[in-house]
């Protein structure tokens, strides 16, 4: 659900000036701001945008919600409305607004391959503790996400962080201009999204760093140090007059990663920030939060907040809901760990959960289940079946996989490794029951839209069941 301000974000007659709309009925205050109306609470300025569906013919179920008034391309019966050409420019117009009419505010903003949603809701944590803050909910990051969050902040904020995404060349510069960060970050390349560019990971790379076109002038260019093309980030920050700051593990580099030790609780970090070491802990334990974790710290840093807070925000955030939530799962036999990575998969984040799963005790199996890596174009035979390799370097006991493109990888594992391979999530979700042992501990990785997340969901609902002898 959208955040909601305790006093109004706007006016009606506010919202008119803002987008050079005009008004039809009474100025009301609005506290609230969404595009559909399942979510309408009392208050909410229902956004009539096109896209699959008209919103225009769900204004007047806003109404009947609730909302206090509507932003449309023409008028509708229920309460008023701010009338504008079109809808998103509408949409635009009122972020830009409430950016300009808080000048005051250090905004940050957040793109990369992998770690997107976690880096940026793990700025918010130390932004809230600092102050008055705002940011990005869920994986609003696109064209509507990002406009749409900027015209959700109250004027009394005094920290943002925005999460900026792409599907496809030429995205990221023009929400980043909305944005006009302060300070910005690309937490890491790879492999993701590659068939929308003809030279694959280096499209990418130089894609995510037209983040620092929007930058402030006097910015903070935060880049990934450790990445195969931190040249192209670090040459795009230069380029724009950008104060780059640097993490990965070598030397030379503003923030560096000297050693990450995961456990039960989280993990304990060694670094050095600014030539200064630091030990620190996280509720995090995948191996990625590592470097996730310094460029959050650098992001603080470059946003005014202390490391104090900063380490202690980092010490508190848990994982979301898909990236990387475990719990014990107890049936009458005994419990396994299921580990949830089910939201969002490409081969880097697949190598960082295997490096993760390897590094966890447990008295049975590391069990990974997988399902299909999408959007990889020509390379996704290839990439598939070069998961095999990090694998068998985790030291991994066993692989279910799901999926015609999952298919390639386990042809590739040697079949002390194999375990049962379906055609679809769904196939596979079905006999959860047969894929874990009690002591297990079992990960669930995958695309979201290759559904992995049926298949975490039957693993945790196998709690209180009986649960027939597992796949060996």
């Amino acid at each position: 659900m959208p955040e909601h301000s305790a006093r109004p974000l706007w006016s009606a007659a506010e919202v008119a000036a803002a987008t050079g709309g005009v008004l039809q009925g009474d100025d009301r205050p609005i506290t609230g701001l969404t595009y559909n109306s399942r979510e309408i609470v009392p208050g909410d300025l229902f956004l009539a945008l096109k896209g699959e569906r008209d919103g225009h013919q769900f204004a007047s179920g806003a109404f009947a919600s609730g909302a206090a008034a509507a932003l449309v391309e023409h008028p509708v019966e229920g309460g008023p409305c701010v009338v504008v050409p079109d809808t998103l420019r509408g949409l635009e117009a009122l972020g830009v607004a409430a950016r300009e009419r808080a000048p005051h505010v250090k905004r940050g903003a957040v793109t990369g391959s992998v770690g997107k949603t976690s880096v940026t809701q793990a700025i918010k944590a130390g932004l809230d503790l600092a102050g008055p803050a705002h940011g990005s909910i869920k994986s609003y990051n696109n064209h509507i996400g990002v406009p749409l969050t900027l015209a959700r902040m109250p004027v009394e904020t005094q920290r943002a962080v925005f999460e900026i995404g792409m599907n496809a060349p030429g995205e990221i510069a023009p929400l980043s201009r909305f944005v006009a960060p302060h300070a910005a970050c690309v937490t890491t390349v790879g492999p993701v999204h590659i068939e929308a560019f003809a030279d694959g990971e280096a499209g990418v790379a130089r894609e995510k760093a037209t983040i620092f076109q929007g930058l402030v002038p006097g910015g903070a260019a935060v880049a990934n140090g450790d990445v195969a093309f931190s040249a192209i980030l670090c040459d795009a920050a230069k380029a724009v007059g950008a104060r780059l700051l640097t993490f990965g593990s070598d030397a030379g580099h503003d923030a560096r990663l000297l050693d990450f030790r995961p456990d039960a609780e989280g993990a304990a970090v060694a670094a050095e920030l600014f030539g200064r070491r630091i030990d620190y802990r996280l509720a995090q334990s995948g191996a990625h939060w590592g470097l996730n974790s310094l460029c959050v710290l650098l992001m603080l840093d470059a946003l005014d907040v202390s490391l104090e807070t900063g380490l202690e925000a980092l010490a508190g955030v848990q994982p979301l809901a898909g990236r990387g939530q475990t719990r014990t799962v107890t049936t009458p036999d005994g419990a396994f760990t299921l580990i949830d990575e089910s939201y969002n998969a490409n081969p880097l984040s697949m190598a960082a959960g295997f490096k993760t799963l390897g590094a966890r005790s447990t008295s049975g199996r590391r069990v990974v289940v997988l399902t299909d890596m999408l959007e990889l174009g020509e390379q996704s035979r290839d990439l598939h079946e070069g998961l095999a390799g990090p694998i068998d370097a985790a030291g991994l006991d066993l692989v279910h996989a799901a999926g015609l493109e999952m298919r390639w990888l386990y042809d590739a594992l040697p079949v002390s490794r194999r375990g049962v391979w379906r055609a679809t999530a769904a196939e596979l979700a079905a006999e959860a029951a047969l894929l874990v042992a009690p002591g297990d501990i079992v990960m669930v990785k995958g695309s979201n839209g290759s559904k992995a997340s049926l298949v975490a969901k039957a693993l945790a609902d196998l709690q209180g069941r009986d649960t027939p002898p597992a796949t060996r």
